[in-house]
């Protein structure tokens, strides 16, 4: 059985939830820091308990705890909820403002599934196609169209020394950027990348280490992720726009926010209080110091005056 189908079977008999509010997480560094800032505000302003069920997987698996009610609510990120849960094509160029596509997601989350977008919690988390350091230096690549120009997959690998030479480069990816309608197959469409094989599929928290070790040469990351400044890779310029905005926004059912008005509270709050450094610091704090992720959110709350 596949590990997807699992984790439903597990979701499906799990008891149901208490009557104090659950918060869910996807199963990377991020997603646990924004569900334990989420969890922290509303325990702040209710004075009650949160229970926490982080590592759920990823996007599929939290909006199916989230609709059956195991959960109250996460944190999801706009471009993601629009194509890869809400199933909805990549819209025009002249229509991926953050605005736009924030409403389209609020409008379709309300009537299809009784869950409310709150406000954006101030950064845009995207899909960052990121090389090691030197190689962008030596090879003068700054945006994605760049590495377009220069792979051949008949190349055998050799450098690009020479005009006329050209790299046959590997690319490693996460298990749903394989798959995501706004993911591998259409950035490649969209920018006639050609690899020299198939994508290694992998864990997230895989990706830098493979691309230190030089087992491939990109990878598609994240661009608030903490070890890209750690290690000195480089995030290259999507520059045909092909990724739609993604603002990290909360989500909860509408009936949870009934029950328990606090969460309201601690939305607005929170919101436009996290900057793309805030996060990249502590995602940097859990993942390459090693701290207690309920230690790094409580301290970045004192910061805010929360």
């Amino acid at each position: 059985m596949p590990a997807s189908s699992l984790l439903l079977l597990c979701l499906a008999c799990a008891p149901p939830r208490s009557s104090r509010i659950t918060i869910g997480a996807k199963n990377f560094t991020e997603q646990v820091v924004l569900g334990e800032l989420l969890a922290q505000e509303i325990e702040a302003v209710t004075g009650e308990r949160v229970d926490r069920r982080f590592y759920l997987a990823g996007s599929y698996i939290c909006q199916q705890a989230l609709v059956s009610g195991r959960i109250d609510g996460y944190a999801e990120y706009t471009g993601t909820a629009l194509t890869a849960i809400l199933k909805q094509p990549l819209p025009q160029v002249g229509q991926r403002d953050a605005a736009t596509v924030l409403r389209r997601v609020s409008d379709l989350y309300a009537s299809k599934y009784q869950v409310s977008a709150g406000p954006p919690l101030g950064f845009e988390d995207t899909f960052a196609m990121v090389v090691r350091g030197d190689d962008a230096r030596r090879l003068g690549l700054k945006t994605i169209s760049d590495v377009a120009g220069m792979l051949d997959p008949t190349s055998q690998g050799r450098d690009v020394g020479h005009p006329a030479l050209r790299l046959a480069w590997r690319l490693g990816v996460g298990y749903e950027f394989e798959e995501r309608p706004d993911g591998l197959k259409g950035l490649e469409a969209a920018y006639g990348l050609m690899f020299a094989a198939p994508p290694r599929v992998m864990d997230l928290g895989l990706l830098y280490r493979v691309l230190a070790e030089k087992q491939v040469d990109m990878v598609a990351g994240n661009s608030t992720d903490g070890p890209i400044r750690a290690l000195g890779f480089v995030v290259l310029e999507d520059d045909r726009h092909y990724f739609p905005p993604y603002e990290a926004v909360p989500l909860f059912r509408d009936d949870s926010l009934q029950r328990h008005p606090g969460i309201r509270i601690a939305e607005d709050r929170l919101a436009g209080k996290v900057t793309a450094d805030d996060i990249r610091a502590m995602n940097d704090a859990v993942d390459g110091q090693h701290r207690d992720v309920g230690d790094v959110v409580r301290e970045f709350r004192g910061k805010r005056g929360l």
